[in-house]
């Protein structure tokens, strides 16, 4: 038996990436997922009451005055006639451009705010569904049906599944809310992404993870040549037309960098072996199953080699998975992978302990001789709105997930049903809108809170939403860096970064500058936003110096290292928004919204 990764053989590629059931990995430990997001949270407030008790409090009485800050540069107008302004001395806040609450902002200062963030969590709950279970699944048919090279699907469609949730944030903040709160969530996320992921991963992996150099120079260079170009347009809060444009051509450059990343990687460091280009995985975790000879990319995979390599002999499902695994794919399907193979591998060791025989299931769907037969759903499955999963945790997950899993059934086609994978396009689509509609969902009510708890919607962004939309992926590198593939876990961190500020950004400025309204500029409210940025910009230097300094180690210090540039990032992000160093912003304007 053979997998060969180009060519369409009895197990393609092709074919075991579109039928393996997929880690629900987004609703793992969904507890603590919870917790973290409200400590975020909870610390933003706690800052904010501390600082509007110190003076340097947000929030004003809309009256309009005389301009008192014209030599600061900015001067904000509000509308008062057909034909006239009058100038106030406060900003005013994005919940205007949202449906009138239920509740008025007494009442939610009363309590009512808890409510909103409850539904805020569950809007987190509701992307990370319809993410995971069809928006993903969708993408992935998409680049099989376009044939795409896995570096470029890896780079594209893959980074837009993990990202979509920022994207779409953005998007709401360019047309609808007309602020900053889009700009902080992909600041903050992308500050997340970097330090409390691979913070998280350092500390609580258990294990030292060697990381690979080259990776991460290549994200890296190109990551902080994004951030420059990202300070110097929005350095004069304003973006035109060009800027947006130029932001969407590096974005192009850096899938032309992906093409040709091997080629890229032979000249730099004089080796031809793939393995450095996409982080060698193989070279410690999976030492036992490594083939006896190198395959190129062109090259047969024996899967009945990787079979009888080493004793205990691997059947093929598991031998498949691992094949999987190897520098032949790209490195969210051997992350994916290797987290179906880590629960096979707690499956087997469940069996044992309870006197079975270990028998190696692959989430109950068996492959012999290549043949993959219709999905079954498995006993944890919490995908499904009518299949009760075992164990006490999954019930409870399950049953507050019912609601989304139920509007989802119905709505949108599961294209990785035999049944649905035509309607792969239809399953885009539909999951692309649920995503946009969860997602103002999301930022409405985020703007809720953060206009009763006083906080300014570019901290709520960088903060509260950007801990929401992050946590999940933060989780799921977690649990695959404690089977000790953390390479593979903290490979992508920067690289996905690129995706959020290059196309994040870029696209929606695009659209509104060049499409909706040709020749506009979308205004930056928050002058501070441009030293947050700058801070985005230390912490990857900063965080690729600690590496360095660490000799390409993972391990606890490294962790406790990064996870405190996290903190001093949150810290200095919400002082220059309150202007304790400096004016940069007025305050909010209050009324009983």
């Amino acid at each position: 038996m053979t997998m060969e990764p180009d060519e369409n053989l009895s197990v393609s590629k092709k074919t075991v990436i579109a039928k393996i059931f997929k880690v629900r990995k987004r609703r793992e430990m969904l507890f603590v997922q919870v917790c973290f997001i409200c400590s975020v949270l909870f610390m933003a407030w706690c800052m904010s009451a501390l600082l509007t008790k110190t003076g340097h409090g947000m929030i004003v009485e809309g009256i309009p005055v005389e301009d008192e800050r014209e030599h600061w540069g900015r001067r904000l107008m509000a509308a008062t006639g057909a034909n006239h302004t009058e100038e106030r001395n406060c900003t005013e806040p994005a919940i205007q451009e949202f449906p009138d609450d239920l509740f008025s902002n007494t009442e939610r200062k009363q309590g009512a705010v808890l409510l909103h963030i409850l539904a805020a969590l569950y809007m987190f709950l509701a992307l990370a569904v319809v993410c995971d279970d069809f928006f993903v699944t969708s993408l992935e048919k998409i680049c099989e049906k376009l044939d795409l090279s896995e570096d470029v699907a890896g780079a594209t469609f893959m980074a837009a599944g993990s990202s979509a949730p920022e994207l779409f944030a953005s998007i709401i903040g360019v047309f609808i809310t007309h602020g900053d709160v889009g700009v902080g969530t992909i600041v903050g996320s992308a500050v997340f992404n970097i330090l409390c992921i691979i913070g998280v991963c350092g500390i609580f992996a258990g294990q030292v993870v060697m990381l690979t150099w080259w990776s991460v120079f290549r994200d890296s260079f190109y990551y902080t040549l994004s951030v420059v170009a990202l300070i110097v347009f929005i350095y004069d809060e304003k973006i035109v037309w060009w800027e947006s444009l130029i932001l969407v051509v590096m974005y192009t450059g850096y899938i032309i960098t992906m093409k040709f990343n091997t080629s890229l990687q032979n000249f730099f460091t004089g080796k031809s072996n793939k393995n450095v280009a996409n982080g060698d995985t193989m070279r410690s975790e999976l030492e036992e199953v490594k083939p006896s000879r190198t395959y190129t990319r062109g090259s047969v995979v024996m899967v009945d080699e990787i079979m009888s390599s080493s004793p205990p002999n691997f059947r093929f499902p598991e031998a498949g998975l691992r094949v999987m695994i190897t520098d032949h794919f790209a490195p969210k399907t051997r992350l994916r992978m290797a987290s179906r193979l880590i629960i096979t591998e707690r499956q087997k060791l469940v069996q044992s302990a309870n006197g079975v025989e270990s028998v190696v299931v692959v989430g109950k769907l068996e492959m012999e001789n290549g043949n993959v037969p219709e999905d079954k759903p498995e006993e944890s499955d919490l995908s499904s709105p009518f299949t009760i999963p075992g164990g006490v945790m999954n019930k409870v997950k399950w049953i507050i997930s019912w609601p989304i899993l139920l509007l989802l059934y119905f709505t949108v086609p599961n294209c990785a049903k035999p049944r649905w994978e035509k309607f792969f396009m239809l399953t885009f689509i539909l999951s692309t809108l649920w995503i946009a509609v969860f997602s103002y969902f999301m930022v409405w009510m985020v703007t809720i809170i953060g206009y009763t708890l006083g906080i300014p919607d570019v901290i709520m962004g960088i903060t509260f939403l950007a801990a929401g939309t992050s946590v999940p992926d933060c989780i799921a590198s977690l649990i695959v860096a404690r089977q000790g593939l953390g390479d593979m876990a903290v490979s992508n961190t920067i690289g996905s970064n690129v995706f959020d500020i290059l196309v994040g950004l870029g696209v929606p400025w695009a659209l509104q500058t060049m499409a909706v309204s040709y020749g506009s500029e979308v205004r930056i409210n928050s002058a501070g936003l441009v030293y947050s940025v700058v801070l985005l910009l230390g912490s990857v230097a900063l965080t690729v110096s600690g590496i360095h300094v660490n000799k390409w180690k993972l391990d606890f210090k490294l962790g406790i290292y990064v996870l405190v540039l996290y903190a001093i990032f949150l810290c200095f992000s919400i002082m220059i928004e309150y202007n304790v160093f400096t004016f940069v912003n007025l305050p909010m304007c209050q009324e009983d919204h």
